[in-house]
């Protein structure tokens, strides 16, 4: 009740009213807190510049986005193990081994784990433990036989026979990483083992029981099988074909005449085309011809017809020298067995161990001992996982305190000397430097939705050589002008660990940067006006004249088809009557160009007047007012434009960038005017550095401009004189 009852500090941050979380005692009422004034309802476990491993063990369902149950969950946990909250406040980067809460049972299991991790890596004595050493899991469990995982190495036993069991499983069946670093066996990994060997065995002892049938050729009866079938297809044709010439006596002609491809092959080195002599028939076809086995056989199947006779034929038959068909058939037939029972093949992955070392291995029957060993290594899972628990500790000891000062409140945003997880670095582009870059998570999502935040907004695809990866980021522009920034300009972007990455406007989304920008924008549109209208009269000129000087080549060389035509036409009869001449020119109209004139000349006669007029007024005006009305007039051209400014930087937020990249913001995060400048900075000198004035490269001057000027204004001031004093009026003018 005593921290339901909390009383809350909230300071006015960024427009928002924002909790202050100063205390331990801010931790422990946390869960009380409307959610309503939580800055952020959820945020990706990825992305951030935060260690993900610490959101990963706060994301508690696993599905990547923190939420505010989980948060809570956290900080209920961590302030549950250790003495004081407010130590959760410095964001040490280092636990105190006094720091954890020993009076509760978590705690007790805490300290113990902790201490073990300790003296796993040599520092018994140590007061602290990081971070560092809770993360090195190879070096925790290194030297250690047993750790909790259920697998078991070699190391875990002094049993030489246990130990070439284990390597053996590993070599045939496969591993498991022990969380020493070292290769290792599971239960499961064992029973296969095992499995595979009882099946290979048993297999094997059906051979040897029935090898009359299933081994007709002894120990040859594999190599004799592969002959054979390499063999079949081959030995099978030519019987079809000697059965077809049978059949129509006029097809031998046809299947013997091979002089078209014996003449393909016949300017080649044979030796280098017996593949495609070997395409050719096995033997010569005649009708009911046995096949040959020693001549007159296709050279390319010698070799293999002469193992096949070895190693089949000369055993099931004496003195041959051919085979029938019948014969054939027979030979496959003894095959039929041995085929069978290499198709019902079983522990093959054992295969390469031996028969004689599977026999062995089962016979020493060491399965259940190395099973007994897992099951030691498993009943260690729960003091394991301590370990695990003490790297829990130790980040959420360093990490919670910058989470919540990022998600229920974004202190580290609108903080001088911090920075929030979002803001992945720093980009330099035109002299500037921009801090508030936030790495993009979904692109098509952030077209959608960052428009609405009104912050200009710069998008860069990154590369990093030395890292080989690549990124998108977004910039925001909050200070300075954005003359010369378009789609293509390269830039340097550096992460929080300054590494650099080459970086490319990919994308702008154009707003409002800043009132002097707003100021000078007036003036730039009338100037890019001016320039773009000068550039089309020009261009439009130069069209003109290269317009005429065609049309003048045409005419040259259209007078001088003329002339040729006439000449040609007078040397030969007329064939066709004369063209008829054009119609003369209209006359010339000068009413029509009275008017044109008339027009003009009152144009420049009221615009004359207009400037007359307001010449006259401004000469009028007492000469203190005069500085007045030329800020007026200034004012009039760019106070609408600074006005419309003031308004949209004022209102910038955040939020919606956020919301694009997996965020759930729950408030307004507002870039205003002066905060805005501190996340971008414009180039500036360093403190007592001296400026050289004389450019060698400056344009020269030009003595008569000034003359000019000064004679202007010299002249202005006369007639404003005279005029104050009525002498103008005494002259008649």
């Amino acid at each position: 009740m005593e921290n339901k009852n909390h009383i809350w500090q909230f300071s006015r941050i960024g427009g928002v009213s924002r909790v202050n979380l100063n205390s331990g005692s801010d931790l422990l009422a946390l869960e009380y807190l409307d959610k309503k004034l939580w800055t952020a309802l959820s945020c990706p476990v990825h992305g951030l510049e935060i260690d993900s491993k610490t959101l990963e063990y706060i994301d508690l369902d696993k599905d990547n986005r923190l939420r505010v149950p989980e948060v809570l969950e956290a900080v209920k946990w961590i302030i549950s193990v250790i003495k004081n909250p407010d130590d959760l406040i410095n964001r040490h980067q280092n636990l105190p081994l006094t720091a954890i809460n020993e009076d509760t049972p978590e705690g007790k299991i805490l300290i113990s784990s902790a201490l073990q991790i300790l003296k796993n890596l040599g520092k018994p004595d140590a007061a602290f433990i990081s971070v560092e050493d809770t993360s090195d899991t190879i070096k925790i469990f290194t030297g250690t036989r047993f750790n909790g995982d259920g697998i078991v190495t070699e190391d875990s036993t002094d049993d030489e026979s246990v130990k070439k069991l284990i390597n053996d499983i590993i070599l045939y069946i496969g591993s498991a990483a022990d969380r020493s670093g070292k290769d290792g066996v599971t239960a499961e990994l064992v029973n296969d083992y095992y499995q595979n060997c009882e099946a290979y065995l048993a297999w094997q002892t059906k051979a040897e029981n029935n090898a009359k049938t299933i081994m007709p050729f002894g120990d040859s009866t594999a190599e004799a099988f592969e002959v054979i079938n390499t063999l079949k297809l081959k030995v099978e044709d030519y019987f079809v074909r000697c059965r077809l010439v049978a059949y129509d006596p006029h097809s031998a002609d046809v299947l013997n005449n091979m002089a078209s491809r014996f003449e393909a092959i016949s300017t080649r080195e044979l030796t280098e085309n017996m593949s495609e002599i070997a395409s050719f028939p096995m033997a010569y076809i005649e009708a009911g011809k046995p096949l040959p086995l020693k001549v007159g056989i296709n050279p390319a199947w010698e070799k293999m017809l002469t193992k096949f006779k070895n190693l089949v034929v000369d055993t099931s038959f004496k003195n041959k020298e051919s085979i029938t068909e019948e014969e054939w058939k027979l030979l496959l037939a003894k095959f039929d067995d041995y085929s069978t029972w290499m198709a019902d093949k079983s522990g093959a992955l054992v295969e390469n161990a031996g028969l004689t070392n599977i026999k062995e291995v089962l016979n020493a029957n060491l399965k259940e001992e190395l099973l007994l060993l897992i099951e030691k290594d498993k009943a260690l899972e729960s003091e394991a996982n301590n370990i695990f628990l003490v790297d829990k500790l130790v980040r959420y000891y360093r990490d919670i305190y910058t989470l919540l000062n990022n998600f229920v409140t974004f202190h580290d945003f609108f903080s001088d000397d911090s920075k929030a997880v979002f803001q992945a670095g720093r980009l330099y582009l035109d002299q500037r430097a921009c801090d508030l870059c936030i790495k993009v998570n979904d692109m098509p999502k952030h077209a959608g939705m960052a428009g609405f935040s009104g912050i200009c907004l710069i998008y860069c695809d990154c590369y990093s050589k030395i890292k080989n990866e690549r990124m998108t980021i977004v910039a925001a522009l909050t200070d300075g002008d954005f003359d010369d920034i378009v789609v293509g300009r390269n830039a340097v972007f550096f992460d929080n660990n300054g590494l650099d990455w080459d970086a490319t406007i990919v994308k702008i989304i154009e707003n409002p940067i800043s009132i002097r920008q707003a100021f000078w924008s007036p003036y730039r549109k009338f100037a890019r006006f001016i320039n773009k209208q000068i550039e089309k009269f020009a261009a439009d000129k130069e069209k003109a004249v290269d317009t005429q000087v065609t049309a003048g080549i045409q005419k040259t060389t259209d007078k001088a088809d003329a002339g040729l035509t006439k000449a040609v036409t007078s040397a030969a009869p007329a064939a066709t009557p004369p063209a008829t001449p054009p119609p003369p020119p209209p006359p010339f109209d000068i009413g029509k160009f009275v008017g044109i004139f008339a027009a003009i000349g009152l144009a420049l006669g009221a615009i004359g007047s207009v400037l007359a007029a307001v010449f006259s007024g401004f000469l009028s005006l007492v000469w203190w007012k005069m500085p007045i009305a030329l800020l007026g007039v200034i004012l009039a051209i760019s106070g609408p434009s600074m006005i419309l400014a003031w308004l949209k930087l004022r209102k910038r937020n955040l939020a919606p960038v956020l919301d694009a990249n997996g965020w759930a913001v729950n408030a307004k995060v507002t870039v205003n005017i002066a905060f805005g400048n501190t996340l971008t900075h414009l180039a500036s000198l360093p403190l007592n550095s001296k400026l050289n004035l004389i450019d060698p490269f400056k344009k020269k001057k030009n003595p008569l401009w000034y003359i000019i000027i000064v004679a202007l204004l010299v002249f202005s001031a006369s007639l404003y004189l005279l005029w104050h004093f009525g002498l103008l009026k005494s002259l008649g003018i």
